[in-house]
């Protein structure tokens, strides 16, 4: 036993890194030809399940749901952490009805259609209350990834509303998996009570997490600067653990928790966020090779049809109709509309919403996973190729400045009373062509380091300031408004 123990451990170990690493040479390849890279994550799995070329026998829906429950609210709070707080109160509305409405209306569409297609009413509102939701994972990875520059709102739109809706869509499909399974004694007509306090209960639970955690960190003065990863660890965890014990959603929570977290004047802010950028792709990576194991191809062509005419449903009719009405009320153009309701993206989520209905015993629990699994596939596939295409066919790529080639930053415990602010050099600029010392900047400034091209240039007076320059200056809070009359809004805002 003893020694047959580091063998299997090792075998493991070999395995997973296999994965991994395959896992991220094929998205780096495959990524040029814009294919989602939790497709690629997926694809790997299955080749690497009981039918595919790697023969791993894997049929653990409970430990699948576990892993890609961790997974989701790793990606969340990374998510949220990013996510600028004024950005979300601009979007709160439109993307809150989204998430709300919206996920409703989709999931009732979706059933409608399915209910035509032989599936029995609760079967097929079920499984329109599966794939009702976008998908963070999936929403985060393209918009981010991809190198687009997206205009602000519509980019935050999408942003947000994929961090909001799990719990409309978590809420429809637990409600009716009870009813499928205890008719009895479900009573649906509670539904709309239990969203109020899903939701209330959550996003205060969140936001209490969220400035507690502030002030914890704050206060905490830890010595070793990898101890505050941990920290903001467990307040992912706690921000979703305790809502979802008092009942209440824990993805909302999570989401709340953390864009108040990122808000605020974190501890060596710099390096917590790089680390909860790779745990979110990590957490990516590994949900989506765990749900590519648990999928059978054989039993995929039975189901093709339907899955097929669903997805295209889906992201054709329901989810444009479902956007027009929730975002015209707003004022969004009509591309902006066009544009959201295209890359409304399903990944993870679904196909983890519907382990719930195997694991709950549903009738017809394997159909419903196995065409979920079809409808989030192509609904990634499809849309998700076309992302950078339809941004530039529609205009709607932002005209910010590219990122620079360096970036610097300030590692620090307790947060200074100055700022570092970076700027990009446009031509249009009064700045661009003249020397520093020839600048007025306030007594408080100064420019630390130029970055040009794949050159850092030290900030000598003498140093005369080029278009597509990114130039970085100290400065004093109250001076920002003075140094922004000559260079303009930061980069980082």
């Amino acid at each position: 036993m003893l020694a047959a123990e580091p063998a299997a451990t090792a075998l493991l170990l070999t395995t997973i890194g296999v994965l991994l690493s395959l896992s991220v040479v094929f998205s780096r390849a495959l990524g040029r030809v814009s294919v989602p890279t939790a497709l690629i994550f997926l694809g790997l799995g299955m080749l690497a399940g009981s039918e595919g070329i790697g023969g791993i026998v894997f049929e653990d829906y409970g430990l699948a749901l576990r892993l890609g429950t961790v997974a989701l609210v790793l990606i969340l709070f990374d998510g949220g952490l990013n996510t600028p707080l004024a950005a979300v109160r601009s979007a709160a509305r439109p993307a809150g009805l989204l998430a709300t409405v919206g996920v409703a209306a989709t999931a009732g569409l979706v059933g409608a259609l399915a209910h035509l297609l032989g599936f029995d009413w609760p079967q097929a509102l079920l499984l329109g209350a599966i794939v009702s939701s976008t998908d963070a994972a999936a929403v985060f990875a393209v918009l981010r990834g991809s190198g687009l520059q997206l205009k602000r709102r519509v980019g935050i739109t999408l942003e947000v509303e994929s961090g909001l809706n799990d719990p409309m869509a978590v809420l429809l499909t637990s409600a009716l998996i009870a009813h499928l399974v205890s008719p009895s004694e479900t009573d649906l007509a509670r539904l709309p009570g239990e969203l109020l306090f899903q939701l209330g209960i959550g996003g205060a639970l969140g936001a209490a997490i969220g400035f507690g955690g502030r002030t914890l960190m704050a206060r905490l003065g830890l010595l070793a600067s990898g101890l505050y990863p941990v920290i903001t660890l467990a307040l992912a965890f706690l921000a979703f653990g305790v809502p979802t014990l008092l009942g209440a959603s824990g993805f909302l929570a999570v989401y709340v928790t953390a864009v108040i977290l990122g808000n605020g004047a974190l501890p060596y802010r710099n390096s917590l966020l790089r680390v909860h950028d790779a745990l979110a792709w990590l957490a990516q990576i590994a949900m989506f090779l765990v749900l590519g194991l648990l999928v059978f191809p054989s039993h995929l062509p039975a189901v093709a049809g339907v899955g097929l005419g669903l997805a295209f449903f889906l992201a054709f009719i329901a989810r444009p109709l479902v956007v027009g009405a929730c975002l015209w009320p707003f004022g969004y153009q009509t591309k902006e509309v066009i544009y959201v309701g295209w890359v409304g993206l399903r990944g993870a989520v679904p196909i983890i919403l519907a382990t719930m209905a195997v694991l709950a015993g549903v009738p017809g629990g394997g159909t419903i996973f196995n065409v979920v699994f079809f409808i989030a596939v192509a609904n990634a596939l499809v849309p998700g190729v076309t992302v950078p295409w339809v941004t530039r066919r529609l205009g709607l790529e932002s005209r910010e400045p590219p990122a620079p080639q360096a970036v610097l930053h300030i590692e620090s415990r307790q947060p200074f009373k100055g700022e570092l602010l970076s700027f990009h050099v446009d031509a249009t600029l009064a700045v661009a062509g003249v020397p520093l010392a020839e600048l007025p900047f306030p007594e408080g400034a100064s420019v630390m380091m130029i970055v040009r091209g794949q050159e850092l240039l030290p900030a000598r007076g003498s140093t005369v300031l080029a278009a597509g320059d990114h130039v970085y200056i100290v400065a004093r809070a109250e001076d920002r408004g003075e140094i922004q009359l000559l260079f303009g809004r930061p980069e980082s805002d």
